[in-house]
């Protein structure tokens, strides 16, 4: 017959052991500092051994409990990741993903209907900003962020890297045939590009082209991408674009490269699938990521 293993006792035994504190590792397990001593005494005498050394003033671990409280830690960082498992098995198939907004509209939304396809036990919940969001706070399982990758204690991994171009509407570009020609064109500009050198901007591009004498803050701004793209659709102005968020327009003729494919700028910012470490375990998340990828791979 299998004996019975304490496990109650050995939770009450790591967290003693962490804080060396019968009061502490109580307010930690919401029970009280004599049910800590308890738990740990029963222990003690179930295998026969010493594991802590008493004193009116303090508490410390014995020699034998120094070598087995490793494997004590390991064992329950096993069940904690058992218990994530079959938590996320077990969990509502919703799957909450935060997104850049204009990304979102121009490169997402055009793909959910493959991704439903493939995974339709999934009810995805898009979660449309342009800001950083925390992920235990706002319900987050997985973000598409559009920045420099530097995201500390998360999983990130490189979803889109692109380049920029100029894209005007179809009429627009019927009065352009060289870069030089954008001296007489409205500029369009997304608002925060401006600011920095690591997102596409006007400033870079002309200084690319050789035109760096043409005024790369004249125009129209927008503080939101989709506002961007829209306007370069009706005919205002030029704008410069990552390929992910006018490609849709472009093959649909809503949009078209005045300079072909010639004048292209490659920006700092890229998109990425951001996730925290213990997402792993969430089968939800790995269906989006690996399904994701498998949208940009050549």
């Amino acid at each position: 017959m299998t004996e019975h293993i304490p496990i109650p006792q050995f939770r009450a035994f790591e967290a003693a052991s962490r804080h060396l504190s019968f009061t502490r590792a109580a307010e930690e397990l919401n029970v009280t500092p004599a049910a800590v001593s308890q738990q740990i005494r029963g222990l003690e005498e179930h295998y026969g051994v010493t594991l802590f050394e008493r004193t009116t003033r303090s508490l410390a671990l014995t020699a034998l409990a120094k070598a087995v409280l490793p494997s004590v830690r390991e064992g329950f960082a096993s069940f904690r990741d058992v218990h994530n498992q079959l938590t996320a098995v077990t969990a509502s198939d919703v799957l909450t993903v935060s997104i850049y907004l204009t990304l979102a509209e121009k490169w997402l939304i055009p793909r959910l209907e493959r991704f439903r396809s493939d995974y339709p036990q999934i009810d995805i919940r898009i979660h449309a900003t342009d800001e950083l969001v925390d992920f235990t706070r706002d319900s987050i399982d997985v973000a598409v962020r559009y920045g420099t990758g530097n995201y500390p204690g998360l999983t990130v991994l490189p979803l889109i890297t692109e380049l920029a171009f100029p894209v005007c509407s179809p009429r627009v570009a019927d009065a352009i045939r060289t870069p030089e020609d954008l001296r007489n064109q409205t500029l369009l500009h997304g608002e925060w590009r401006m600011e920095r050198d690591v997102g596409a901007n006007w400033r870079l591009w002309l200084r690319a082209a050789g035109l760096g004498d043409i005024d790369a803050g004249r125009g129209m701004r927008f503080n939101m991408e989709s506002l961007l793209v829209q306007a370069a659709i009706d005919g205002l102005g030029v704008a410069l674009m990552p390929e992910s968020l006018v490609a849709g327009d472009i093959s649909a003729g809503r949009l078209v490269r005045p300079f072909g494919d010639r004048h292209e700028i490659a920006p700092e910012f890229s998109a990425f699938i951001v996730y925290p470490p213990s997402a792993e375990n969430n089968p939800n998340v790995v269906a989006f990521r690996d399904w994701a990828l498998g949208e940009v791979r050549p």
